[in-house]
């Protein structure tokens, strides 16, 4: 039987990294990352890529990328390119195409991530997720917020995707609510995604210092982490802190509405970053601190994933069932 190439991405608005997906098992190899900025399209980059690895036509074309579906068409926010399945055919002449949102692959990778792909963020540890029925859910802060939810019911698998991140945001204590107040002198609306992200990281810095009477030049949410974890700026400690606290909150809530009793899954880089910050922080508390349903909560296991690629991982596991199909 001639092997089939089932190419794979994971596209976001900076960065776009390609692999090409085993025909047996969830998995993949030869993975590059490309530029978005150096490519005119994203039909571009995929020739360019497979001309690297000396891969042929694919097969199969399973993308990923930071946006949402409609009728077959990504139009990225971050970058030049719109991805289409239509386009796609035409060009590479695959026998299956599927586009899916970056955070639908995160959640299909759950199931297959190994033990050292993820670490326990407080009490309970997890065990590894049940034969049967499961639901579990995914927060993720990066550039944005990313959420989702991935239910198993009998043999298949159904992830949950929406726009979490721009929930609006619900202040915890009286810090939290001044800086909700401040945020909305600078933004129409403010959504967790304004506090929970690298931008919204600067934005709780900015806050504080407001808040305290202070002026400081802005930084960078790299900065921040880097005079936090130095102890240099009072007003960087307290961002992280809050950052942390209010992740944990948004976790909480994610996992109510989901009934993610099986558990709640940390992606994005910035935790995967800065863990031994996290497992210090108020996230935990702030995770299980929901009133009549604390007990409830503590049962519930949070897991920071470490594997370096979940997305192209989900993606692979996506590509090789589009392969049996086709």
């Amino acid at each position: 039987m001639t092997t089939k190439t089932l190419l794979i991405g994971d596209i976001g608005g900076t960065n776009a990294r390609f692999a090409l997906a085993r025909d047996d098992e969830p998995g993949f190899h030869d993975a590059l990352t490309l530029k978005c900025a150096d490519y005119a399209s994203g039909d571009d980059a995929i020739q360019d890529y497979l001309s690297q690895v000396s891969a042929g036509s694919p097969d199969v074309v399973c993308l990923a990328a930071a946006g949402p579906v409609i009728d077959g068409t990504v139009r990225m926010t971050n970058n030049h390119w719109t991805l289409s399945t239509a386009d796609i055919t035409d060009d590479f002449r695959p026998d299956a195409v599927r586009l899916m949102n970056d955070f639908a692959a995160i959640a299909y990778s759950i199931p297959w991530l190994a033990d050292s792909d993820h670490e326990s963020i407080g009490l309970p540890k997890s065990d590894r997720l049940p034969d049967h029925d499961f639901t579990v859910a995914i927060v993720g802060p990066g550039t944005g917020l990313g959420t989702a939810g991935l239910c198993r019911r009998g043999d298949t698998l159904f992830p949950i995707v929406g726009e979490g991140g721009h929930i609006g945001f619900a202040p915890k204590s009286q810090v939290q609510l001044e800086i909700l107040t401040a945020l909305r002198d600078k933004f129409d609306r403010v959504s967790i995604e304004r506090l929970v992200s690298g931008a919204g990281l600067e934005n709780i810095y900015w806050a504080l210092n407001l808040l305290y009477g202070e002026k400081r030049t802005q930084l960078s949410a790299r900065e921040i982490f880097a005079h936090s974890i130095d102890g240099s700026d009072p007003r960087a400690v307290d961002s992280t802190h809050m950052f942390f606290e209010i992740l944990g909150q948004v976790a909480g809530d994610l996992a109510l509405t989901l009934g993610a009793e099986d558990g709640v899954y940390i992606a994005g880089g910035i935790a995967k970053r800065y863990p031994e910050m996290m497992h210090n922080s108020g996230f935990r508390n702030a995770f299980e601190n929901k009133g009549r349903h604390r007990a409830l909560m503590e049962r519930i296991p949070t897991q920071l994933i470490t594997h370096d690629e979940p997305g192209l991982l989900g993606v692979a596991y996506c590509a090789l069932e589009l392969s049996a199909s086709s």
